[in-house]
């Protein structure tokens, strides 16, 4: 388990949770004082009425839930949705309706998933020459359908 505080911003605001012991995300809900609705092909900012403070070689991810998805064509439009280690302002969800009817999010709706990820370093080192592989520089789709 690793530790991560999360603050309200809004004293109505809910907390994520974990909806059953086998979910790797948790839920984020909605904390808006009116419904918000969104058009088909629109895009609107959701705010949850928390912050975060996560440890520093991690980031949290932002992920969209397939029962939305499936349901009602929403998804998160920058998805995987990064939150960085530093950043301690409110989260809030990019929700994109890609259906056809229009879409009402009301307070406490589950909106999206928040996925705590390990992250890795990168040290640059700069080549003239990279190793060998099977593939090589083949493109998208030079591995077959």
């Amino acid at each position: 388990m690793v530790k991560v505080l999360f603050k309200r911003l809004n004293q109505k605001a809910k907390l994520p949770s974990y909806k059953t012991s086998g979910s790797s995300g948790m839920d984020l809900m909605a904390c808006v004082d009116e419904p918000v609705t969104i058009k088909p092909n629109e895009s609107k900012l959701i705010t949850t009425g928390i912050a975060i403070a996560i440890p520093e070689d991690t980031e949290v991810q932002i992920r969209p839930r397939s029962g939305l998805a499936a349901k009602s064509s929403i998804s998160v439009l920058n998805t995987p949705g990064t939150i960085d280690s530093d950043y301690r302002g409110e989260l809030k969800i990019i929700l994109f309706n890609h259906g056809k009817d229009e879409f009402t999010v009301n307070d406490e709706d589950r909106v999206a998933q928040m996925v705590l990820m390990p992250i890795l370093k990168v040290e640059i080192e700069e080549t003239n020459e990279l190793p060998e592989t099977i593939r090589g520089s083949g493109g998208f789709g030079s591995t077959g359908k």
